[in-house]
């Protein structure tokens, strides 16, 4: 049977990255090749997933096919962490790709990652 163990992340910089999102999510930084990975972003307890942090000198692509979706119960919520978020040094993204009535908004994180807050009372009516 297979499981997600991790989603992985492209970073530049890994303590920057660490930071952000250990402070974003609550997780702990693993330092001893965890998951097959030297930086390893751990969930409390052992919830899953994981976030590897993989040194990678190319760029974020500007739509990514993959990306972190991190769910809220409701619009309240969306804006108060999206706010928290952005004052750990997320940054709002000007997405072309936003439909009409959007239950999502788009930030990246300080390397450049694109992630998503998602309202999930939002109606999909």
């Amino acid at each position: 049977m297979l499981t997600v163990g991790s989603v992985v992340l492209g970073v530049t910089d890994v303590q920057r990255a660490a930071a952000f999102w250990s402070a974003a999510l609550g997780y702990r930084l693993r330092e001893d090749g965890f998951g097959g990975f030297a930086h390893t972003l751990v969930p409390p307890h052992g919830a899953c997933p994981m976030i590897a942090l993989q040194v990678s000198q190319t760029p974020p692509p500007d739509h990514p096919r993959m990306h972190l979706d991190l769910h809220v119960a409701d619009a309240d919520e969306q804006a108060t962490q999206a706010n928290r978020l952005e004052s750990l040094g997320a940054s709002r993204v000007d997405w072309d790709s936003y439909p009409d009535d959007p239950d999502f908004v788009v930030l990246a994180d300080p390397e450049g990652n694109l992630f998503c807050i998602v309202d999930l009372s939002h109606d999909q009516g």
